[in-house]
């Protein structure tokens, strides 16, 4: 409460000030890689309703914490455009068949997302008017900023990109503070843990190193792109229930990609947005 004196009525009033509780998010702004293949569980092919609303309801429970959230997710587990020639289709033919999947997924967690009652925008790489809007980035931007998870389907619209590079492309545009790619395994291994029993985990790595390492994390388009932008990568598990939030609170989860390790990382590339502010119903309009 404020005191104001000198009323006309010689009488003190007193005026309402809200009050704020501010807090300091670890990322203001993410881009969330999802694998198409992950969709589909235990099953063998499409998508497996259970996994879905587990990513749902972790992405549901990130955006509530005031971090805004894009995401990209993959086709595999539909159609995926290398797999155009083994058909003996056309390599592009076979790619655009790839983005129709990834709108497909797009459209299963749009859903799945909404009828956890968060507010949620699909945007494509390539144009279907009826189903999705377009890719511009000021409308992204945009929706963000009011608080709507964005998934960014049809990859980035052209034939010969992945996924990955979409997302790493995406996450440059919208000035993401790093992008996060959920996987089926902890991070980055020595070698293949499903293969290599003594495969051992980088707690944190460098670009220079993985390229060194010629370690598998994304495709060198991808990977490029955010070692010449300085965007840090995360390889988690995302099948872990809770991971992506502990990932977000702080904790060591996966494994860091950046230009100098995690430390330096932390102190010399500062969030681009301002911390985020939680208010009280008396400021809400």
């Amino acid at each position: 409460m404020a005191f104001r004196p000198g009323t006309p009525c010689g009488l003190t009033t007193y005026i309402r000030v809200p009050r704020l509780t501010s807090f300091v998010l670890k990322y203001n702004r993410i881009l969330l890689k999802l694998s198409g293949e992950a969709l589909m569980g235990q099953q063998q092919y499409g998508i497996d309703a259970t996994r879905l609303m587990q990513y749902a309801e972790e992405i549901k429970a990130v955006a509530a914490t005031g971090t805004q959230v894009a995401v990209v997710i993959g086709g595999g587990n539909i159609f995926r455009g290398v797999q155009a020639e083994a058909f003996g289709l056309d390599r592009v033919q076979g790619d655009y068949m790839g983005m129709l999947a990834t709108v497909i997924n797009s459209m299963a967690l749009q859903s799945a997302l909404e009828k956890l009652d968060v507010n949620t925008r699909l945007l494509s790489g390539v144009t279907i008017q009826r189903v999705c809007e377009p890719y511009i980035r000021r409308r992204a931007l945009r929706h963000l900023e009011k608080g709507r998870v964005v998934i960014f389907g049809a990859g980035i619209g052209s034939p010969y990109f992945t996924t990955d590079s979409a997302a790493s492309l995406r996450a440059i545009e919208i000035e993401a503070d790093v992008v996060l790619k959920g996987t089926r395994v902890d991070g980055i291994y020595t070698a293949d843990p499903e293969k290599d029993p003594t495969a051992v985990r980088y707690p944190e790595i460098t670009f220079d190193e993985v390229m060194e390492k010629n370690l598998n994390v994304m495709d060198m388009t991808a990977f490029t792109l955010c070692k010449e932008n300085n965007l840090p990568i995360i390889v988690f598990d995302m099948n872990k229930e809770g991971n992506l939030q502990r990932l977000l609170d702080g904790e060591s989860v996966g494994t860091l990609v950046s230009m100098h390790g995690s430390e330096a990382y932390r102190s010399a590339r500062p969030s681009t947005l301002q911390p985020a502010v939680k208010s009280t119903p008396d400021q809400q309009a």
